[in-house]
């Protein structure tokens, strides 16, 4: 078991528990965020996707929006009660094809083959290699993984990356690997690339999960593009 798995395996932090009834709140500027790490992902009506740590679902409109009403979204967290929020989002909303999963990422039985998966703002399950790999062994060859988050800006950057921890401790364990959170994915799939976002504080990361079906002539693993 690595580092982080078993670090995942501890009672989750506060602002996913007792935090949970105020998260959206707390976390609503980062909105325009996820949807721009959605929107990376190519999805099409009818694709399954597989939303990671999707906590109070606050990605769920923008990929119903993507698969329609024939695709599915499955979406998994450990915290109890942020899962609880994600139903009732969910409920209200009238979706009947969002499916949810309360267990650990590294835990979690699914049976399913997805055509996509999302590690949106989960920094913890990103440096867990046992987490990621139970995740792209229910993707299909060739599906397409997103994932974005909060990162370092440039070690010179002192004044800024006070701010970023002081904005993203709460919701990660510790922040071993946040000078490059996609550091465990580029060695498990294809063709990552990574762009900033926020001026060097976020990252947005794609790639496939290799196959048969994966394109060909893509960008070498690893290739970062300029910032946007």
């Amino acid at each position: 078991m690595d580092r982080m798995t078993a670090r995942l395996r501890e009672p989750v932090l506060p602002a996913y528990a007792t935090g949970a009834c105020r998260y959206d709140e707390r976390t609503r500027a980062f909105q325009r965020f996820r949807k721009e790490i959605v929107d990376r992902l190519p999805l099409r009506p009818g694709d399954v996707v597989l939303d990671v740590g999707c906590g109070t679902g606050l990605c769920f409109e923008a990929l119903i929006d993507r698969v329609g009403p024939t695709g599915r979204v499955i979406g998994i967290d450990a915290a109890p009660d942020m899962v609880t929020v994600a139903r009732q989002r969910a409920a209200h909303a009238g979706w009947s094809n969002v499916e949810l999963h309360d267990a650990r990422v590294a835990d979690v039985r699914l049976e399913v083959t997805a055509d996509a998966a999302l590690f949106c703002a989960v920094h913890d399950i990103m440096q867990s290699e046992l987490a990621l790999r139970t995740i792209l062994a229910r993707v299909k060859p060739g599906g397409w993984v997103a994932a974005g988050g909060g990162k370092w800006a440039d070690p010179w950057l002192i004044g800024v990356n006070y701010h970023v921890r002081a904005l993203h401790a709460p919701y990660v364990t510790d922040f071993d690997g946040f000078d490059r959170p996609w550091r465990r994915l580029d060695r498990l799939i294809s063709d990552l690339q990574v762009h900033d976002l926020a001026f060097g504080t976020g990252y947005v990361a794609t790639g496939r999960v290799a196959g048969d079906n994966a394109a060909a002539g893509c960008a070498p693993s690893g290739v970062r593009t300029a910032g946007t």
